[in-house]
């Protein structure tokens, strides 16, 4: 772990975080972790998409820790949202999806790095104060395969999964399926309308080649036991 200190904006006090997680104990944890380094400072924690982007205008954080999986919203909407309104704000993604399908597609919204919950904490601290110095933090691993893919490289590296094609929000709209939850509340959920949600549904069945809603349910379903 680095030992290099972090400072915030002005360069002397503590470098200020935000955390965002719809899990309390998560955010606790992480919370308490982080609290007891002199260098950083926890200025607020948010469970969702709105109350995230009202702390960011009211803390003005130096770095949000963000998951993928919020209540009533979505992680990488978030960091385009935040990208957005308040580009000074480094952002890090701590999440327990994984890596090779969401680091790629964090960074693209705006995200400095991405860390899964399977590391240790000692690593998230180091993640951290890695996107504070304003580099990019990976795995090796995933560092890797995106500068292959990068120089066209593909030898090697497993291929893309049909799923891997979705877009964002198709991917979003698909993992709440494959939770169970009906199209009306995925509608609700993500603040679009149902007819919208409808039109994901049968973009992702052509994209999968699925034949029907029952198949397109019962393959998300099995895709989020594997993945998470």
């Amino acid at each position: 772990m680095s030992d290099t200190a972090c400072t915030g904006k002005n360069g002397t006090d503590p470098a200020r975080v935000l955390i965002v997680d719809d899990h309390p104990a998560v955010r606790e944890a992480l919370a308490l972790r982080i609290s007891s380094l002199p260098d950083l400072d926890v200025c607020g924690e948010a469970a969702d998409l709105p109350t995230a982007l009202q702390l960011v205008a009211e803390k003005k954080p130096d770095i949000a820790i963000i998951d993928i999986s919020l209540k009533n919203g979505d992680g990488l909407d978030l960091i385009k949202r935040i990208r957005a309104r308040a580009a000074d704000v480094r952002m890090l993604v701590w999440s327990m999806h994984t890596e090779s399908l969401y680091a790629e597609r964090a960074l693209r919204a705006g995200a400095q790095g991405y860390i899964t919950k399977e590391q240790a904490t000692e690593r998230i601290v180091e993640a951290i104060r890695q996107v504070l110095a304003g580099k990019v933090y990976l795995s090796a691993a995933m560092t890797e395969m995106l500068l292959r893919r990068a120089v066209g490289d593909g030898s090697g590296l497993p291929g893309r999964s049909p799923v891997e094609s979705l877009a964002d929000r198709e991917l979003e709209v698909y993992r709440l399926i494959g939770k169970g939850i009906k199209t009306a509340d995925v509608a609700q959920q993500l603040h679009l309308s149902v007819k919208t949600v409808e039109t994901y549904r049968d973009r992702i069945r052509e994209k999968l080649d699925l034949s029907n809603g029952t198949e397109l349910v019962r393959h998300a379903a099995l895709w989020l036991q594997e993945n998470g």
